[in-house]
């Protein structure tokens, strides 16, 4: 993730206005309400997930009960985000995004190993069939939490007047007759992002333009491609 800030307006051309819009406005502080919903409904489609396509270190509540307790444990500590966030707040932030993702990677891994089993029947057919649209819920959820949290440094750093080159380009940021106000994405902003480069295999309205960007988009859409093309071509083919 790159550390440059936006050169002055004076040296990018344009009036202040309009060249802060496309570098991005700085951010209102957000509540950490909305991701934690999202938290709280990936957990339970872990929760929901068959017994064979789990994550399989400890009981199947292991690693949903941590996912809850962080998740509750950063929207206790600090409700909205702050442009003074602590460090260690934001650590444990990425951490809870990275153990989601993890659990959702292996149980994509196992999923796919259950379909390729010749001894697939229809009832695990079925069971899988549910189990794909889980973990593909789950995968637009989760890179939601991440382009949330690292897009120009993070919601905190969002809120400085100086931040961060932007690392995805809403149209909003050009299009500036389109929206009122000093216009700043919010997590449903990035939560629709995830889930429009899920459905489209690419991005769609909102470009990717730094180069860890387009590297998560480009994770996203292959973990969605393989969920869609192979796991449930397979089970349907079990069916």
């Amino acid at each position: 993730m790159s550390d440059a800030t936006g050169p002055p307006p004076e040296d990018r051309g344009g009036s202040d206005l309009e060249m802060a819009a496309e570098w991005g406005f700085s951010s209102r502080s957000e509540h950490r309400a909305p991701a934690t919903l999202a938290v709280i409904v990936a957990v339970a489609l872990q929760l929901l997930l068959p017994d064979r396509v789990i994550v399989g270190m400890g009981p199947r509540w292991l690693f949903p009960a941590l996912e809850l307790l962080l998740a509750l444990a950063l929207l206790v500590s600090t409700p909205r985000r702050a442009h003074d966030e602590p460090r260690l707040l934001r650590y444990g932030a990425v951490g809870l995004i990275a153990l989601i993702n993890v659990a959702n990677l292996v149980s994509l891994v196992e999923l796919i190993r259950a379909l390729v089993s010749p001894v697939a029947s229809i009832a695990n057919g079925r069971a899988l069939v549910a189990a794909s649209l889980s973990i593909w819920v789950t995968n637009v959820i989760v890179f939601a939490l991440w382009y949330w949290e690292l897009d120009r440094g993070g919601p905190g750093a969002r809120m400085h007047t100086v931040h961060q080159e932007p690392d995805f380009l809403f149209p909003q940021m050009t299009a500036r007759g389109a929206t009122r106000g000093r216009w700043s994405p919010d997590f449903f902003d990035y939560l629709y992002t995830s889930y429009t480069n899920a459905s489209a295999f690419s991005p769609t309205d909102t470009m990717p333009l730094t180069t860890w960007a387009k590297l998560l988009m480009m994770g996203q859409s292959f973990a969605s491609l393989i969920t869609v093309a192979l796991v449930v071509s397979r089970a349907v083919n079990i069916l």
